[in-house]
């Protein structure tokens, strides 16, 4: 039977304390080895994957909404705890608005190698720190057949809640890991056979239409931070530098935004 919270500082939904506080949530969440997942959809996205749920918190009425997913988490001894929307708001620190969470174990990542055996073109993604532009990359690369995608040490989590939400859970569908150390990755991605191409605005590099014209098997397309873009290691490192043509006296796109135009046009 669900478990009712009253008390927005009952220990027994202790995940779900806190959640506006980035460095206490960057502190626990890979130390307890959980995320948070926000919404139906998303939650039976990450359950579709394979991840396992530790606990789910909700509003009333979801809990005859999510009967299926409330009878299985019975079967499995997974707590399924209820509140009132006051209660779930001070105790997480926002308005859930899609009336469920689910407190979930953390898959273990693979390592760089496994996961590009079988892939043909993958993202990486420098040291992006807008949970919502990596939560959207995420979702143009499971909607334009991207196979992979990489991030480095200091990018954003994609499963932050933020990332996942604006993922409409796709990053739990599109395979990914974290490679580092970084730029030094470059390397270990070229000696796998893959050519690295940095999206900057580099004067000396080919356009997308060139690249797009002549595109080798395996492409790895490197994206960097909002504002200053890729570091200059990167860029050097690269086998070639990439630029999409613009016009209108704009010189850059935004990083999901690129992204998405590079990735559509570069699918295989």
């Amino acid at each position: 039977m669900p478990e009712r919270i009253t008390d927005p500082a009952d220990e027994r939904v202790a995940d779900y304390f806190s959640l506006t506080d980035v460095a206490l949530r960057r502190r626990l969440e890979p130390e307890r080895g959980l995320y948070l997942a926000e919404s139906e959809k998303v939650i039976r996205r990450a359950l579709a994957a394979g991840h396992r749920p530790r606990s789910f918190l909700m509003g009333e009425r979801w809990l005859t909404d999510l009967a299926d997913l409330v009878a299985q988490a019975e079967a499995d001894g997974v707590p399924v705890f209820v509140a009132d929307a006051p209660v779930i708001e001070t105790m997480t620190g926002f308005h859930l608005h899609r009336g469920a969470l689910a407190s979930m174990q953390r898959p273990q990542l693979p390592a760089v190698r496994d996961l590009l055996a079988d892939a043909s073109r993958v993202v990486v993604l420098e040291d992006i720190v807008d949970h919502t532009n990596v939560g959207a990359v995420f979702r143009s690369a499971a909607a334009l057949g991207v196979d992979a995608v990489l991030v480095t040490p200091r990018c954003a989590d994609p499963l932050y809640r933020r990332s996942v939400r604006v993922s409409m859970g796709t990053v739990f569908q599109v395979p990914w890991t974290r490679i580092e150390p970084w730029p030094q990755g470059i390397g270990e991605l070229q000696e796998l056979g893959w050519r690295v191409a940095a999206l900057a605005l580099d004067p000396d590099g080919v356009t997308l239409d060139d690249l797009v014209a002549d595109p080798p098997e395996r492409l790895a397309v490197v994206l960097g931070a909002e504002g200053d873009g890729l570091g200059r290691r990167t860029v050097a490192a690269a086998d070639l530098a990439v630029r999409i043509p613009m016009g209108g006296g704009v010189d850059s796109l935004n990083v999901a935004a690129a992204a998405a135009v590079a990735m559509w046009a570069l699918r295989v």
